[in-house]
């Protein structure tokens, strides 16, 4: 006899419940299970199968008190079992397994997750393998970006990614490269590629490429969590200079979208909802890594954002000390989207004429062709000019290159606006 509507109807809490936990959680009890079985791809097949039995156990049972435990522990057995029914025998299998899957596991360290997450994210940037595959590794299996969206940031097809990700994932297995934070000695090898993670993490948490929402707030929870560690470990300025961009950039996370979970512009957004303690703390990190005197990139944009946090609104906002940023940044890491990023700056202090100047000349470099923001900013820029037919063609344009989403919603917006 089928389950009555009723009964379907009372589960959905829990299902809610389990898939707000399977958000929250996953990536860290993945962190764990790796560490308990030692393998990639059964860590992740346990995870899976952790959590259908919790949607099968919790609806009959409720909802146990520490779920990651709960979690970690089934997966663990989950993972055993998928062992020993590839060895086809009890014995084979556990004279195979590592001695951290057969001992005990004790409830203390259920909630050292941290160290295991680290351990994780330094074993994906181990330098043994190439500097592509260490990022994309780590961006798939610490912080769960799916590979169709890993391939985009790589410009790369979902089939070379998973090709990619498979290669590194062998080399882990093959050179056995174990799996724990590094010594001290090392952690300077691999911590450039551990902040590009968490960098590339928060991008794409804070301009999400796909999906129905702008922000993805699991994923800049995350890269603010992972920065945090990494500061904890090795306070590095660099370190210091990544965490204040990502705090100040979390300063406006509340007023960066409408209710519908599209984009609103800077000059649109409402000042007096800014975290003003996220900004205190990120400014003082910044503080902390200017006065090193070792000034990487994530620092310089830390001070640019910094600069819009202290600014009561865009139009005091200082423009001048922004582009003289810029222009460092560009010595310093020259590439074609921090030029457009800059010509905005250089339009808000010289004019749109100037600010538009450069930006075509980026169009004729050919070297952001299918980058829709490229022709968002022409086309605004076009626009703050009267030239109405020239901004059309560029909205149309970007509108043609942006994924389906928030951002389109907002260019087709600003498009119909436009003809109005």
């Amino acid at each position: 006899m089928g389950r009555s509507k009723s009964a379907e109807r009372g589960d959905a809490p829990v299902r809610e419940r389990i898939a707000a936990i399977y958000r929250a959680e996953s990536q860290r009890v993945f962190a764990t299970l790796i560490r308990l079985l030692g393998d990639f791809d059964l860590a992740e097949e346990a995870l899976h199968d952790a959590f259908q039995t919790a949607l099968e156990r919790w609806a009959r049972d409720g909802i146990p008190r520490n779920p990651r435990a709960w979690l970690v522990s089934t997966g663990r057995f989950k993972g055993i079992d998928a062992l020993r029914r590839r060895a086809r025998g009890a014995e084979l299998a556990l004279a195979a397994t590592p001695d951290a899957i057969v001992a005990p596991v004790d409830p203390a360290a259920w909630d050292a997750v941290e160290d295991d997450q680290l351990r994780l994210i330094f074993t994906c940037c181990h330098p043994t393998l190439p500097v592509e595959g260490r990022i994309a590794l780590a961006l798939r299996e610490v912080c769960g970006l799916r590979t169709a969206e890993i391939a985009r940031a790589f410009l790369v097809s979902t089939e070379a990614m998973k090709k990619r990700l498979a290669r590194a994932k062998a080399t882990i297995r093959e050179q056995r490269i174990l799996y724990e934070i590094p010594s001290r000695n090392e952690l300077a090898k691999r911590l450039a590629t551990v902040l590009r993670v968490v960098y590339l993490v928060y991008n794409e948490g804070y301009a999400a490429s796909s999906g129905d929402r702008h922000i993805k707030t699991a994923l800049t929870t995350e890269a603010v969590f992972l920065s945090r560690l990494i500061v904890d470990l090795i306070p590095q300025p660099e370190a210091l200079g990544l965490l204040a961009l990502l705090l100040l950039h979390e300063s406006r996370s509340r007023t960066r979208t409408d209710d519908a979970g599209d984009p609103v512009p800077l000059e649109q957004q409402d000042r007096s909802r800014w975290d003003r303690a996220l900004i205190a703390e990120g400014t003082a990190l910044l503080q902390r890594a200017m006065m090193s005197g070792r000034i990487g990139a994530y620092t310089l944009q830390a001070a640019i954002v910094s600069v819009h946090a202290a600014a009561a609104s865009v139009a005091v906002t200082n423009w001048a000390l922004i582009v003289g940023y810029y222009d460092m940044l560009l010595r310093l890491e020259a590439s074609p989207v921090v030029e457009l990023q800059r010509a905005i700056a250089v339009a808000m202090r010289d004019g749109p004429q100037a600010g538009l100047l450069i930006v075509d000349r980026l169009a004729a470099s050919r070297s952001l062709r299918d980058y829709h923001q490229l022709y968002a900013v022409q086309a605004d820029l076009a626009r703050r000019l009267g030239a109405i037919d020239r901004a059309t063609e560029s909205y149309q344009r970007a509108i043609e290159l942006a994924q389906p989403g928030p951002e389109r919603r907002y260019l087709q917006r600003q498009l119909k606006q436009l003809a109005g």
